[in-house]
């Protein structure tokens, strides 16, 4: 009996280590397979190690935000050429593990850079892996130029949490956008019931009073998945773009972050109102499971292809993403693409 009693501890013990060391299928095992290049490396785009890519000009030169310990940052002046950065954070903020007490460190996830009332707003997401214990944060800058007296990061802490059990969205995934009006929303999500918007106090730091909450994008869910459960509705990376008199609603759909198992894809809608509705070109509600497919992988050079922003550069529209480069193990790398407009919906330039 006490032959066999040992036998089972350890094969739990072995099992226990294996759940411990195995990392799980995501955006920190995308970027253990491809470490971040020591500061100072310059890289061309179709070898820069990226996640959940965002970018800004500021004067000559952009910045390029991306998931990663603390942020992961780069630089260029051409969109050509990166050059690694600090990271914005040494590590994670004290908030954090308050918030969320099983966060073991590691990625801070897709961020969101813009620049409003003087300063650079950079929103982050910090989770449980695989779990809605997620917060969103906010750092803000008046600076990107890392050798200005002016540039320091400072936190402000947590603006949205969502909680396992109260809320069927994640706090992942932020995007801000700012209406013709000049008030702010909020975009994110990622699994479960999809995306939401929720408009911003003026201070751009916390949830408006009366709160005004809107779901904005998603796909069907399984009913039989637990609340605990992401589920099966792959829907994720929000962020809408203006453009003549739309907003523009891209989402991603299917799976990142399984090299070359990956099936990401980007899905767009439009809308007049930046609160919705989003239909796409057969007129379908993005809340309804709509979504008009502008980018996918090939399997020839990327398995799968998401998580985007879009920008206006110089009097040009561009998409910005990460694939899983299938001439590398599936390794995620940043893409960079031009936009064109067909019939006011846009389409890439090959």
């Amino acid at each position: 009996m006490k032959k066999l009693l040992s036998t089972l501890l350890l094969l739990q013990a072995v099992c226990t280590y294996a759940q411990t060391t195995t990392p799980p299928a995501g955006p920190d095992t995308a970027r253990r397979r491809f470490a971040p290049p020591p500061i100072g490396t310059i890289t061309p785009t179709r070898e820069t190690p990226a996640h959940d890519p965002v970018m800004i000009k500021q004067k000559d030169k952009f910045y390029l935000f991306t998931t990663g310990n603390g942020i992961a940052v780069f630089s260029s002046k051409d969109m050509k050429n990166w050059r690694k950065e600090k990271t914005v954070f040494d590590k994670a903020p004290d908030w954090v593990a308050k918030a969320i007490p099983t966060y073991r460190g590691g990625s801070m996830w897709a961020p969101d850079i813009s620049f409003h009332n003087g300063l650079y707003y950079l929103y982050y997401a910090v989770s449980a892996f695989g779990k809605n214990t997620s917060c969103i944060g906010l750092a803000v800058n008046k600076t990107l130029d890392s050798a200005s007296a002016d540039f320091k990061w400072e936190d402000r802490g947590k603006v949205i949490q969502s909680v396992p059990g109260r809320d069927m969205w994640n706090a992942i995934d932020p995007n801000l956008v700012v209406d013709e009006k000049g008030t702010p929303w909020l975009t994110f999500g990622s699994f479960w019931e999809g995306m939401k918007m929720v408009k911003l106090a003026p201070d751009f730091s916390s949830v408006a009073q009366p709160e005004e909450w809107r779901t904005v994008a998603r796909r069907p869910r399984d009913f039989n998945a637990p609340d605990s459960s992401a589920g099966n509705a792959a829907i994720e990376g929000p962020f809408v773009f203006k453009k003549g008199n739309y907003y523009y609603l891209f989402v991603s759909w299917d799976y990142c972050c399984r090299a070359e198992r990956s099936d990401y894809k980007v899905v767009v809608g439009r809308s007049e109102k930046v609160t919705g509705p989003y239909l796409d070109k057969n007129g379908t509600d993005l809340a309804k499971n709509g979504g008009t497919l502008i980018v996918q992988g090939d399997n020839k050079e990327w398995y799968g292809a998401g998580h985007n922003s879009a920008y206006t550069f110089d009097g040009k529209d561009y998409i910005i993403y990460h694939g899983y480069d299938a001439k590398d193990r599936g390794r995620s790398k940043l893409i960079i693409k031009e936009l064109k407009w067909e019939d006011g919906w846009p389409a890439l330039v090959e």
